[in-house]
């Protein structure tokens, strides 16, 4: 199938589950997670409505943002951002979705501040609290976006997080629900529901993601096909 049939077939069951739950399927941002797809691939899934691309590699998207590989969908930063690459990636994304760290928070509001621009970001959750993992507890989460609204060149604009890989349909829901409350709790009490992305769920898990409250999910084997490693 082509990347439009793909997008066209997640969108039918994003609607699906939707109506399942209730839920208006036009809160739901589809994500493309365009990682080792080229900047032609990333073209085609615009051309067919994706809503946002999303790269994980601060080199792969340097290089397809020279090919010109996004223009026409918002762009989104969503995997592990290092400090020392954050100036390749500030200012030229829409949405850094993967700040897991006060040091990395702290350094995005210092480069965004030397560009003189407001860097939106949603702050990763390590729900599952894996050591080999980024993100911030969930206990921390609260602290953590005290500290960002400190910070006048950051902007909160929701959470995101990826539940342990080995986790059984169950558990992923209930890391869902966890992350989904905690968002829930946070926007009332910390941002006066200000915040608007809850981002959970990849190719696997989306429709549960979306049953537990996700309004952004991120797609990337479903719409562009089986990644190849080397």
């Amino acid at each position: 199938m082509s990347i439009a049939e793909n997008i066209a077939q997640v969108r039918a069951e994003i609607a699906r589950v939707c109506r399942e739950v209730g839920r208006d399927p036009g809160e739901i941002t589809l994500v493309g997670a365009s990682k080792m797809n080229d900047a032609a691939a990333c073209r085609e899934a615009i051309a067919a409505g994706i809503d946002v691309l999303g790269e994980n590699r601060v080199q792969e998207m340097t290089a397809k943002l020279e090919q010109g590989a996004y223009e026409g969908a918002p762009l989104h930063f969503i995997g592990h951002l290092q400090r020392n690459k954050v100036g390749k990636v500030v200012g030229r994304v829409a949405l850094i979705q993967s700040v897991g760290s006060l040091e990395l928070l702290e350094e995005i509001q210092r480069v965004a501040a030397a560009r003189d621009v407001v860097q939106d970001i949603l702050l990763e959750v390590n729900i599952g609290a894996e050591e080999a993992k980024s993100g911030f507890l969930a206990g921390d989460v609260p602290a953590a976006a005290q500290r960002a609204m400190e910070l006048p060149n950051v902007r909160v604009r929701g959470l995101m997080t990826i539940p342990p890989a080995d986790a059984q349909r169950e558990e992923n829901m209930r890391y869902f629900r966890e992350v989904r409350a905690l968002y829930v709790d946070m926007n009332e009490k910390l941002f006066h529901n200000e915040l608007e992305y809850l981002s959970m769920g990849m190719s696997g898990d989306y429709q549960d993601a979306i049953r537990a409250g996700a309004n952004m999910v991120r797609v990337g084997t479903a719409i562009f096909g089986a990644r190849h490693y080397n």
